[in-house]
């Protein structure tokens, strides 16, 4: 799909999407449960559905009783599927569920879809190898037969959380405690704590002690009636132009928010924006921004939103532990280099490293890469600057935020779907 995107002078209220972070714990906890539990507020994107197809592959019933709501019927201890569990493109799903498969006690097939095959897998091959259990990643499959064993594990925390959270869900099911330790340095250890939270949300408590999580084991998910919240990565991709042109607010957030991407508010302070909160809305007001150094260790989904608002500040603003957006739907470093320079921003990178300039920009056919961010950080670009823009395979956006044009209709902007591209 193509979208022309006519910013003008976008105006108004946005309300977020719900986390996308939580609503695939919640769900996942929700399942694990024996008994029957309402969810709310959520939004079946992609990623979303993708989750909910391995759930009901595991044994759970999951049924819409309402445009944002599913009643889940928990499955209790995973099963094994007939058929290879299709995760689309969703790597929260893929890496969430492969510990379950762990407890099937037959051989359990992924598959999925994009790059979703390419992202790396290591963690779970090492510590799978050590355990007895089988593993194996290809092109076309990953194949998971075995028995995790309860005991002591160690994760290093310098790659995905992912790995962290599908390992804390599944060790929590089996009969003996056991203990898994995060190796320093613990990156992204906020999507743990919502793992945490959300476990906690249906009765599973877990011990931390510094990077050591001690699982009592034999813990029983408790069916319950749940919310998710809305999510403060989607968020930024109105706050940024929010904050450079003016007149735009965003609700449904969680001022206590454990999502990390929360940070996005200190960042655009510490950059010069301005805005206010009131009964839940914030308010973001015209700025002048100034560089600053981003720290991307915790909040790597900000990546490309954050480089967007970069092109407005005055100097060189200077991205740290990056290399993780390498990895994702696509390299969203060089996908981002690609497209600011499309619209004549200046930007250069090493592995680990991005520097962007603020300077004008122009208008462009742009590429969203077959990724969601980028073709949103894009977007908040061109609301930012006012200068239209094309962008192909647009529908990108469906993976996470199926809403995405509309609400950007809804401040103001021109948005023509072309559906035949």
């Amino acid at each position: 799909m193509r979208v022309h995107f006519e910013p003008g002078v976008c105006r108004g209220t946005v309300t977020v999407p719900p986390s996308k972070s939580m609503a695939h714990r919640t769900l996942i906890c929700a399942a694990l449960a024996e008994g029957e539990s309402v969810i709310e507020n959520l939004a079946f994107s992609q990623d979303i559905e993708a989750t909910i197809r391995g759930l009901t592959a595991f044994g759970a019933a999951v049924e819409r009783v309402g445009d944002s709501t599913v009643r889940v019927k928990g499955m209790g201890w995973p099963k094994a599927p007939a058929e290879p569990i299709d995760c689309g493109e969703s790597g929260s799903t893929l890496r969430f569920l492969i510990p379950l498969a762990a407890l099937a006690g037959k051989p359990v097939r992924f598959v999925g879809h994009g790059r979703l095959m390419e992202r790396p897998q290591n963690v779970y091959a090492e510590i799978f190898a050590q355990k007895g259990v089988k593993f194996s990643h290809t092109a076309e499959e990953i194949f998971v037969d075995g028995m995790l064993p309860a005991g002591e594990y160690t994760v290093d925390g310098s790659v995905s959380s992912q790995f962290i959270t599908g390992l804390l869900l599944a060790l929590s099911l089996l009969k003996e405690p056991s203990t898994l330790t995060v190796k320093p340095p613990f990156e992204s250890a906020s999507y743990v704590a919502l793992t945490c939270a959300a476990m906690a949300d249906c009765g599973v408590h877990l011990q931390q002690n510094g990077n050591t999580f001690s699982i009592k084991g034999n813990e029983k998910y408790t069916s319950k009636n749940l919310k998710v919240e809305g999510d403060w990565s989607q968020a930024a991709f109105f706050a940024v132009p929010g904050s450079i042109a003016g007149g735009i607010s965003v609700r449904g957030l969680r001022a206590d928010s454990l999502q990390g991407d929360r940070v996005v508010l200190e960042i655009l302070r510490r950059c010069g924006a301005r805005f206010q909160e009131e009964n839940g809305v914030y308010s973001f007001e015209k700025s002048a921004l100034t560089a600053a150094e981003i720290d991307l260790a915790d909040c790597p989904d900000l990546g490309p939103v954050l480089m967007a608002m970069a092109l407005f500040c005055e100097g060189e603003t200077h991205f740290i532990n990056a290399g993780r957006l390498r990895i994702k739907e696509s390299d969203r470093i060089a996908a981002m280099e690609s497209e600011i320079r499309k619209m004549g921003g200046v930007i250069r990178s090493t592995q680990d490293e991005v520097f962007v300039t603020g300077g004008p920009l122009h208008s462009a056919n742009l590429d969203s890469h077959n990724d969601h961010r980028i073709a949103m950080a894009m977007a908040a670009a061109s609301m930012a600057s006012g200068v239209p823009v094309v962008i192909d395979d647009a529908q990108a956006v469906r993976k996470s935020y199926a809403n995405f044009w509309d609400d950007a209709a809804s401040l103001g902007a021109q948005v023509k779907c072309d559906e035949t591209t």
